[in-house]
């Protein structure tokens, strides 16, 4: 009888699954989600940081092409600002950070201005600079006017022409 004992006993039960797998299971799939989430965060960042804020340009460019406006001694353009009556001259010095690429605008070899651009680009900017009021040449307004001024030679000229622009002199009287 005691043949009989161990057969009965010799059946093993069956095995219960650990929670223990189940929970690492569990993390490595969270984990995986996560490092996905960080992954489409992180591209979708980086490619808005490299975009400017409004327009679309490249936060980050090739090296521009610095043009200044006005005569060739002076540098400087001569404009009656505030409407015909106010009385009003502003003599100011600007330089341009053209992109060297724009082959609309610039000549390859030499980098100048097309004379065509050139023509458009003086009109414009004494057109946007006539049809200021006194008020907008307040010091705190400039960046403000730079933007406008860019956006609106940016608009003839083809998106991405001008990169900057800076004011190296500013005479109102």
């Amino acid at each position: 009888m005691p043949d009989e004992e161990k057969e009965v006993e010799a059946a093993p039960e069956p095995k219960k699954k650990s929670p223990i797998i189940l929970i690492a299971v569990l993390v490595i799939v969270g984990i995986a989600i996560a490092a996905g989430i960080s992954l489409f965060i992180t591209t979708k960042m980086m490619a808005d940081a490299n975009n400017g804020d409004e327009g679309g340009e490249p936060r980050f460019h090739d090296p521009g092409v610095f043009i200044k406006l006005g005569d060739a001694k002076e540098g400087t353009m001569l404009v009656n600002v505030g409407g015909a009556r106010s009385g009003k001259f502003l003599k100011i010095g600007m330089v341009l950070e053209m992109n060297p690429g724009k082959k609309s605008v610039m000549n390859e070899e030499t980098h100048a201005l097309l004379p065509d651009a050139e023509i458009k680009i003086h009109d414009m900017v004494t057109r946007f600079l006539r049809e200021l009021k006194i008020e907008d040449f307040d010091a705190t307004k400039q960046d403000e006017i730079k933007k406008q001024l860019k956006d609106t030679l940016n608009a003839e000229l083809g998106n991405g022409a001008v990169y900057d622009i800076y004011i190296t002199s500013f005479l109102l009287q």
